[in-house]
């Protein structure tokens, strides 16, 4: 004969889901974080267009 499983507490599920909210929360800071040193162009790690044009034009590439 099929039992129901116990019910999850009030608490258990507050804590997964302040668990799951804090991971989102993180990655949306170091999105921020990361769109803002891109931004004031302190970024070390991303090579990007300035003037508009794709980076595989060979314009871009020649600094022109």
């Amino acid at each position: 004969m099929a039992v129901p499983k116990k019910r999850t507490s009030k608490s258990k599920t507050r804590i997964r889901k302040s668990i799951w909210k804090g991971k989102a929360n993180k990655e949306a800071l170091r999105a921020l974080s990361l769109a803002e040193s891109v931004l004031t162009s302190r970024s070390k790690s991303f090579y990007y267009a300035t003037d508009g044009k794709p980076l595989d034009s060979p314009e871009s590439l020649l600094g022109d």
